[in-house]
C-alpha cells in the first residue's frame, strides 16, 4: 500500500527527533546500550499511538520521559542492576534540563569511539544517530539483519563506560570524519549491489557532516570533507542513467549537476584551503572543485590537478591517490605517462578491479584496444557492484 503524506511526516519527525532523544536518555541514564533500546521501544510506541491520538505538543519530551520510563521499568526488574535502580528510583523521571539539550553531537562523537572498528561505528551512527533501522542498515551494507544487529549490539558493548562527553580533541575528530568519509563513499559509490549510490547514506553522511561543521567552524579538515562531500553529491542526478547504468565523469550531462551544492562547496572548498595545517580533506575538496567548476570536460584544469594529487600523495602515500594521479598525469602528458606512474602499484594494489578499470582507460587513450579491452574484462571480474560491472563488460565488448 502507498504511504500517506501523514505517515512520511511521522517518520521523518521520527527520524530527526531519534539521536535527540537517545542522547538525552544517554545523559541522563550513563548506559548507552539499555538508552538506545529504550529509545527504539518509544519510538515504536509512538508510531503506534500518534496517529491515533495525535502528535504531542512536545514530541521530544513525549519520546524522552516514555523511554525513561521503560528504562526505569528495566532498572526495577533486574536485580543484577540494583545500583541504576536506586538511582532512578531517586530521580524517578529525567530533569527538565534534558529535554531542553541537544546531545546529537555528543552522541556522534560517543558512537565514533577509537574503541570501535570504523565497521562498528558506521552501523552504530546510522542506528542510533541517523535513525535507520537494523534492516536498513543491513540492507545499504548487503549483510544479514541478524549480523548487522550483533555487529551494534558488540559496538554498544564496548562502550560501557565511556564518558558521554564532546571529546573534540584530535583523534577524536579524526576518527569521526573517518566515520563520516566512509559513510559517505558508500552512499556515493556501492561496494556491492545492484545499485551505484545509496542517497540515503550519503545524505546522511552530509546532515552530520554539517552538524560538526557549525560546532567547529574555523577547522580546515571539517570544512574541507564538509565541501568534498558537496561537491561530489552535486553529480548525482547525472551519474546515472535511466536504466541505472553508470555514466562516466567525462560524459556527465553538467547541466543536472546540483548548482547549489557546486556554489556552497566552491566556497567552503576556498575556505579550507587557506585554513592551515593543509590535511587530505581541504586537498580532495581542491580537486573536486576544479572538476565542478567547469561546464564541459575539456576545459578541466588537469595540470592543476595533477599538481593537487602530487601533493595528496605526498601527505598520505594511499595507493588510491596514485591510481588517481595516474589518470591525471595520462590526461596532461599522454597515456604514457599514466602506465608508467601505474606500474608500482602492480605491488600495493595486486588483483584490484579499478587498477584494471585505469589501465583499460589509458590503453584506449593510446589506441591499444585488444589490451584495454583484456584489462576492461579483468576489472568486471573484479567489481562486486552490478552498474560498474556493467560497464566495464560494456566496454570490453564495444573495444572488441
Amino acid at each position: 500500500m502507498p504511504t500517506s503524506t501523514n505517515d512520511h511526516h511521522l517518520e521523518n519527525l521520527l527520524r530527526e527527533l531519534t539521536p535527540q532523544v537517545v542522547g538525552a536518555v544517554v545523559r541522563w541514564s550513563g548506559d548507552f546500550a539499555a538508552a538506545e533500546d529504550a529509545v527504539q521501544e518509544a519510538l515504536l510506541a509512538a508510531a503506534t499511538t500518534w496517529p491515533r491520538d495525535g502528535t504531542p505538543d512536545n514530541p521530544k519530551a513525549w519520546l524522552i520521559q516514555a523511554a525513561s520510563r521503560r528504562l526505569i521499568d528495566e532498572v526495577r526488574q533486574e536485580q543484577a542492576r540494583r545500583r541504576r535502580e536506586e538511582r532512578a528510583a531517586l530521580r524517578d523521571v529525567p530533569p527538565e534540563d534534558v529535554e531542553e539539550q541537544d546531545d546529537t553531537l555528543r552522541l556522534l562523537f560517543l558512537c565514533c569511539h577509537p574503541k570501535l572498528t570504523p565497521a562498528s561505528a558506521i552501523a552504530l551512527t546510522l542506528r542510533a544517530v541517523g535513525g535507520l533501522t537494523t534492516a536498513e542498515i543491513a540492507h545499504a551494507y548487503l549483510v544479514p539483519e541478524a549480523t548487522m544487529a550483533q555487529r551494534i549490539s558488540r559496538a554498544k558493548q564496548r562502550l560501557k563506560g565511556v564518558a558521554f562527553e564532546l571529546d573534540t580533541g584530535e583523534e577524536r575528530l579524526r576518527n569521526v570524519l573517518h566515520v563520516l568519509y566512509l559513510m559517505f563513499n558508500e552512499g556515493y559509490t556501492s561496494t556491492s549491489g545492484p545499485e551505484l549510490q545509496r542517497s540515503d547514506l550519503s545524505a546522511e553522511a552530509i546532515r552530520l557532516t554539517r552538524s560538526v561543521h557549525a560546532l567547529l567552524p574555523e577547522n580546515g579538515q571539517v570544512t574541507g570533507l564538509l565541501a568534498l562531500m558537496l561537491l561530489s553529491d552535486a553529480r548525482r542526478p547525472a551519474r546515472t542513467g535511466g536504466a541505472g547504468e553508470l555514466i562516466p565523469l567525462a560524459d556527465q550531462d553538467r547541466t543536472l549537476w546540483n548548482k547549489d551544492h557546486i556554489t556552497e562547496g566552491v566556497a567552503l572548498a576556498v575556505q579550507a584551503f587557506d585554513t592551515p595545517p593543509l590535511g587530505e580533506y581541504q586537498l580532495q575538496a581542491a580537486i573536486a572543485a576544479l572538476h565542478d567548476e567547469v561546464d564541459r570536460a575539456e576545459d578541466t584544469d588537469w595540470p592543476q590537478i595533477l599538481a593537487l594529487y602530487g601533493l595528496l600523495e605526498d601527505l598520505s602515500g594511499n595507493p588510491m591517490v596514485k591510481l588517481n594521479r595516474a589518470i591525471a598525469a595520462a590526461m596532461v602528458d599522454g597515456p604514457d605517462a599514466g602506465l608508467k606512474l601505474l606500474e608500482p602499484l602492480d605491488e600495493e594494489l595486486p588483483g584490484h578491479y579499478r587498477l584494471d578499470a585505469v589501465r583499460g582507460h589509458l590503453y584506449e587513450m593510446k589506441g591499444d584496444h585488444e589490451t584495454a579491452a583484456h584489462h576492461f574484462r579483468a576489472a568486471a571480474l573484479g567489481t562486486t557492484s552490478l552498474p560498474e560491472r556493467d560497464y566495464l563488460t560494456t566496454k570490453a565488448a564495444a573495444l572488441r
